[in-house]
């Protein structure tokens, strides 16, 4: 498996991916329970740049299949630059107002979704990228890493919980009870 920058024409799939990771929660970011809907809410959204769903923020992992998993990664200070054009999209497709809360913040770079194939799903792939953006943002860039976990997912947490990640508090978006983790970066002497 090799995990790679991903490019504009990995969109499809990339859309494909965060869809298995999202789950209800862009259907709360639209406004409506239609797949179609939001698969090209994200399919506009992860072609353009500077957005926090962009291929510019996101990962592929790839092995002779393919595209196996997604992870959507940016930078928490820029949350509010990065959502703009986000809430421009619902707005025209959807007419509909967009204003979730803040689920990242400055000093954080945000892990919004990691979609693993369902074909691949139990065989450590989620593993490998969340331990690849570990050595990436923490280990080479010297930075934290954050992420939300729905507290009905005890699984998920304790995954994070082995990789590494601390409880940081407690956070809604969209309704859902969420707990924060982080994965802080090395203090400097």
């Amino acid at each position: 498996m090799v995990i790679r920058n991903a490019k504009e024409e990995d969109a499809k799939e990339i859309v494909e991916h965060m869809m298995l990771a999202m789950d209800d929660i862009v259907y709360e970011f639209i406004g409506e329970d239609s797949k179609e809907g939001a698969t090209d809410f994200l399919k506009h959204l992860v072609r353009k740049k500077n957005t926090q769903y962009s291929y510019e923020n996101c990962w592929v992992a790839e092995n002779e299949d393919g595209i196996i998993a997604v992870a959507n990664v940016y930078d928490g200070g820029k949350l509010v630059e990065l959502r703009a054009p986000v809430a421009e999209v619902v707005k025209l497709m959807f007419d509909k107002d967009f204003n979730p809360e803040d689920e990242t913040q400055e000093g954080e770079f945000y892990i919004d979704t990691v979609g693993v194939h369902p074909d691949h799903q139990g065989k450590g792939v989620g593993s490998k990228v969340f331990r690849f953006l570990i050595d990436e943002y923490v280990h080479k860039r010297n930075e934290t890493l954050g992420l939300l976990v729905d507290k009905d997912n005890p699984n998920a947490k304790k995954l994070y919980l082995k990789l590494g990640f601390e409880i940081k508090g407690n956070m809604t978006l969209t309704g859902k009870n969420m707990e924060h983790l982080q994965f802080e970066r090395k203090k400097k002497e």
